[in-house]
């Protein structure tokens, strides 16, 4: 037997930690000493406050996740430890040690340094909506939100060939971070219009209305936000029909339908691990923070404005 110690939300905007025992391992599962994880800001701040709207309980369901919605609940998906001494990723909730199916511990690429791995799980939500955007050689690309998401999606959707990627955001800080992915920089009154291609990252009803106000002749706005409880209105009654365009939902759940039955989930992961290979991608991390102080240190993690914060769990 061993004893973990998990971070569990108890109420809104209250968390702790919990100890709880390991029992023996089931057939395939192998044990994970935790060496850190990421707190995935937008999502967790809407489990963190108990914004998970009734009819998506079974969806936003994590696949490790311990407890239902609302509270209490063990929730996260990005960890990375120790097995049988190697690194590796897994979409677990915050925790010490666990145990974990083997199929679902995705190898870490030795040239990704342990704090960055843990960014896996929002470069495969990236990496599934370029999938879903199927970008094109020299399209005008428009990202609106410069967050963790928005910004990795603009990483790979810059490396379309003669691609123009405009990231659109309020904070002037997330400029230089634009310009490293070689993007280019706008706040939203100066956005550029006739845009071929629009991911909307923001999760705000203002960036969806800019979405559709820049779009040109039909043009594809991908919309990789979640809105939680909230229902944003937006215009579909001016120029929506006119120019034709098309609203796309992405979501991390499935493979992208271009790639579904083509790439497994796991080698969806894979794939997104080996793409972390590249030091700019630490200016998205804040922090860190050791596990122990998670429970006082939350409200703070998941003020506006953070990128993507590393909790630490000890020495590797």
């Amino acid at each position: 037997m061993i004893e973990a110690r998990a971070f569990w939300t108890t109420a809104p905007g209250v968390g702790e930690l919990r100890s709880e025992t390991l029992g023996d391992p089931a057939p395939g599962q192998v044990l994970v000493r935790t060496l850190a994880s990421g707190v995935s800001r937008g999502t967790e701040a809407l489990v963190f406050a108990g914004r998970v709207p009734d009819s998506q309980h079974a969806a936003m369901r994590a696949p490790l996740m311990g407890g239902d919605f609302p509270f209490p609940v063990k929730y996260g998906y990005s960890a990375v430890g120790v097995a049988d001494g190697q690194r590796v990723f897994v979409l677990h909730p915050h925790q010490d040690s666990f145990r974990a199916p083997a199929n679902m511990c995705i190898p870490v690429p030795g040239g990704v340094p342990t704090q960055r791995a843990v960014l896996a799980a929002n470069m495969e939500t990236a990496l599934n909506l370029a999938w879903d955007a199927a970008p094109l050689p020299a399209e005008r690309v428009l990202v609106i939100g410069a967050g963790v998401v928005g910004l990795l999606a603009a990483s790979l959707l810059a490396r379309i060939p003669a691609a123009q990627v405009t990231v659109v955001d309020t904070n002037p800080a997330r400029a230089a971070l634009a310009r490293q992915f070689g993007c280019d920089f706008a706040f939203p009154d100066a956005a550029p219009g006739d845009q071929e291609l629009i991911v909307h990252a923001s999760a705000s009803e203002a960036g969806l209305r800019l979405a559709l106000d820049r779009a040109a002749f039909e043009a594809r706005i991908v919309e990789a936000s979640w809105y939680g409880d909230a229902a944003p209105t937006v215009p579909l009654g001016e120029a929506f029909h006119s120019r034709r365009l098309r609203l796309v939902a992405t979501q991390v759940g499935a493979v992208a339908t271009p790639m579904r039955g083509r790439r497994s989930h796991a080698e969806r992961l894979a794939i997104a691990l080996e793409l972390l290979d590249d030091a700019r991608y630490d200016a998205l991390l804040d922090g860190p923070t050791r596990f122990e102080d998670m429970p006082e240190a939350m409200p703070r993690i998941l003020a506006p404005g953070g990128l993507c914060h590393v909790i630490t769990y000890g020495t590797e």
